[in-house]
C-alpha cells in the first residue's frame, strides 16, 4: 500500500514545486505588464494544474492531525474602584 501512494505523492510534489515556479513567473509578469509573458506562462500552468488535480484526487486522504481541547488562560480582571 505504502508503495503504491509514495510514486504518485512523489509526482505530486514535483509538480507542485513547478507549479509554484510558474505561478510565480507568472505574478511577476503580470506586475510588470508582460502580458505576452504571463499568457505564455499560463498555456504552461493548466496542464500542471490539471495533472495536480488529477493525482491529488487519485491518492488517498491525509489523516488530519488530532486536534484537543486548548485552554484558554482568562486574564485577571481588575478591580473598578
Amino acid at each position: 500500500m505504502a508503495d503504491d501512494v509514495a510514486a504518485p505523492r512523489a509526482r505530486l510534489a514535483v509538480v507542485e514545486h513547478e507549479l509554484a515556479r510558474l505561478q510565480y513567473r507568472h505574478d511577476i509578469a503580470m506586475s510588470t505588464f508582460l502580458f505576452e509573458e504571463a499568457t505564455a506562462l499560463g498555456r504552461e500552468i493548466a496542464p500542471l494544474e490539471a495533472e495536480r488535480q488529477a493525482l491529488a484526487a487519485s491518492l488517498p486522504a491525509a489523516a488530519e492531525p488530532a486536534t484537543g481541547a486548548v485552554p484558554v488562560l482568562s486574564r485577571p480582571r481588575r478591580r473598578r474602584r
